[in-house]
């Protein structure tokens, strides 16, 4: 990790995005559930959390919903709710974590950590405590052992990851490429997310499938580019607010990039993360047959994760506000104003 002072170069009034859509060429499906579960897990959120009607407001432009459907699409509506639910509620903890110091993420961690590993006994405090508790408490009775155990791991790893996030704001630190992807892994919230795709499908996968060296690289090349893909597209918003947890602004300090270049650079590597999975996939040795059948739907979830996640990212307004469908056709991105 390294602290760096150096100044960026001068700002350009537009940049182009790296065409990703069609790079890949997954099938895109949506699940038939997914209007219900969107409305029914907006009011759950708005219900357990103090949100502001413009936050409010934000979350029915998010769309988390549609990302949900898309990358869960032949989940049962109980499966895709839960999933829902989850997906609602780490957006709003990313919101929320923006704002909190390495204390704060602490102690909401600490919170919603005892509440996974003790949901019938443990009384959460925060109103995000009270969230994780009560979609918890309908996702373990179908989840399998090891589901549950992936879940609470990567959870873990995920708030570990924010509050080294958190650290960095707060003093300044741009990590160097290596340990940026190393952190980034973990704050994307991805991990949990393949745990999902577990509990989404009733899928019993046995420890000795879900370490084998080639279902972990389908993870990481789906999770870096559903991670990286998501720094192309939240730059802007992410550089209004002085935000610099982000691989373009990691490129443009580490090797003195202009931003158009370091926007290229990880536009190139999320191609190749997608070539990286397409690679492993026609690689992965077989377990006899009922092994194979869920290991096919596991790794069917990750690549619609990734064809999910990038149309999601123009109809979301989460990016580009109203714009996303011009963006996606033109790929370029007008940049907002620096706040003070």
């Amino acid at each position: 990790m390294q602290s760096s002072t150096a100044q960026l170069p001068s700002q350009p009034s537009k940049v182009v995005i790296t065409d990703l859509v069609s790079h890949c060429d997954f099938t895109l499906r949506c699940n038939v559930h997914e209007e219900q579960a969107s409305e029914e897990c907006k009011e759950w959120l708005f219900q357990g959390s103090n949100l502001s009607e413009k936050k409010k407001s934000a979350f029915h432009g998010l769309k988390a919903g549609l990302l949900t459907s898309r990358c869960y699409p032949d989940a049962e509506y109980h499966q895709l709710r839960v999933c829902c639910d989850f997906m609602n509620w780490l957006f709003h903890l990313d919101n929320i974590s923006d704002d909190m110091n390495e204390y704060g993420t602490s102690r909401t961690a600490v919170d919603i950590m005892n509440t996974l590993y003790h949901p019938h006994s443990y009384s959460p405090v925060s109103p995000e405590g009270k969230l994780t508790q009560d979609f918890w408490r309908r996702l373990i009775p179908t989840a399998s052992p090891g589901t549950q155990q992936r879940f609470m791991e990567t959870m873990d790893f995920f708030f570990q990851a924010v509050t080294q996030q958190a650290l960095d704001r707060a003093n300044g630190v741009v990590p160097d490429l290596d340990s940026y992807i190393a952190l980034r892994r973990d704050t994307s919230g991805c991990k949990p997310c393949w745990a999902l795709i577990e509990f989404a499908y009733n899928l019993d996968l046995p420890d000795e499938v879900m370490e084998h060296p080639t279902i972990v690289a389908l993870g990481e090349a789906t999770n870096d580019l559903v991670t990286w893909s998501n720094d192309i597209f939240s730059y802007n918003v992410e550089q209004s607010k002085g935000d610099t947890h982000n691989m373009i602004v990691v490129m443009m300090r580490q090797e003195g990039l202009d931003l158009q270049s370091a926007i290229d650079f990880v536009g190139d590597l999320c191609k190749q993360s997608i070539d990286r999975f397409i690679e492993q996939r026609a690689n992965i040795p077989s377990w006899g047959a009922h092994i194979d059948e869920q290991v096919e739907k596991y790794v069917g979830g990750m690549a619609d994760w990734i064809v999910g996640s990038l149309h999601w990212s123009f109809d979301s307004e989460r990016y580009f506000g109203k714009n996303g469908l011009e963006v996606k056709q033109t790929r370029v991105v007008e940049l907002l104003p620096r706040r003070a």
